[in-house]
């Protein structure tokens, strides 16, 4: 599909891709087709659905991947296999291909709430591997990476051995949690080289649509807001325009370093909305 913005976009924009949740509602739903039609004229490589904890929003991610494949875009959706068996994954996979979908997010993800046991994949690398050996090239495979470390892990060293364990196992790029600290992603990035990690590494970034949520967010993942930002944030205490203004402001500083820097492109993490990804856009000279 060719949106009119779509001859706004500079060239110097780098490789886009943009994350959303399952709407629940059908009001949800067609809210979302808006944004994604919005979020067109960033040329975005993919948009991404999550996916709840086993599966627990399978058909709402269908759903949404489907409405976005009908709006002619490329939709990846995350697939995660605890909690789930070998022959639920393949029957999956098998309505996403039924569905023209051919690139995934592959992710452990977590137990569900009164679950006791974890199903045939105890690690992400498992489930990359089944996919490899069962259907071979067909999936392009993404994988989730964290620069400041997945937080129920203690030790930094095995942190990055299992996400090389990943990569081995058939990935073909990454997705990053999202983060503030530009070092924290480069010496990620430089650490997995060193492990032999040569696929693409793209940093994930959350714009501040609420910032009392997001600094929620990185509380529970173990994300460092920096303090300057948050002292800023809460001193401005219900000046709306300044918090948005502030918060497009360290966004857009973000992106520019990371690109800098060498990162091979962004991942937003939108929260089925537009305004806030295309105004971080505007200040970063992709769109007019």
């Amino acid at each position: 599909m060719t949106s009119t913005a779509t001859a706004a976009t500079t060239a110097t924009a780098p490789p886009i891709s943009i994350e959303f949740f399952p709407p629940n509602t059908p009001v949800g739903a067609e809210k979302l087709k808006t944004v994604v039609q919005d979020l067109a004229a960033l040329r975005p490589e993919f948009f991404s659905v999550t996916y709840g904890a086993g599966g627990a929003t399978r058909d709402k991610t269908l759903a949404a991947v489907r409405d976005i494949a009908a709006l002619g875009h490329e939709a990846a959706p995350h697939l995660s296999c605890v909690g789930s068996t070998r022959a639920s994954i393949a029957q999956t996979l098998a309505t996403y291909r039924a569905q023209g979908i051919r690139r995934i997010v592959a992710l452990r993800g977590d137990l569900p709430s009164g679950m006791a046991v974890a199903g045939e994949f105890r690690y992400a690398s498992e489930l990359i591997a089944f996919i490899r050996e069962t259907q071979g090239d067909d999936w392009h495979i993404e994988v989730a990476a964290y620069p400041e470390y997945h937080p129920e892990q203690r030790y930094a060293r095995r942190d990055l051995q299992h996400f090389a364990a990943k990569v081995r196992s058939g990935a073909d790029s990454a997705i990053t949690q999202f983060f503030f600290n530009p070092d924290a992603y480069f010496h990620f990035v430089d650490e997995v080289r060193g492990l032999g990690v040569a696929v693409p590494i793209v940093p994930g970034v959350m714009p501040f649509h609420n910032f009392a949520k997001v600094a929620q967010f990185a509380a529970r993942d173990g994300i460092e807001i920096p303090r300057w930002v948050m002292l800023k944030m809460e001193g401005y205490l219900d000046d709306a325009a300044s918090i948005r203004a502030f918060g497009i402001e360290v966004v857009a500083r973000l992106c520019e370093r990371l690109l800098a820097g060498g990162a091979p492109g962004i991942h937003f993490y939108a929260l089925n909305q537009s305004p806030l990804v295309l105004d971080i856009s505007r200040r970063l000279g992709w769109l007019a």
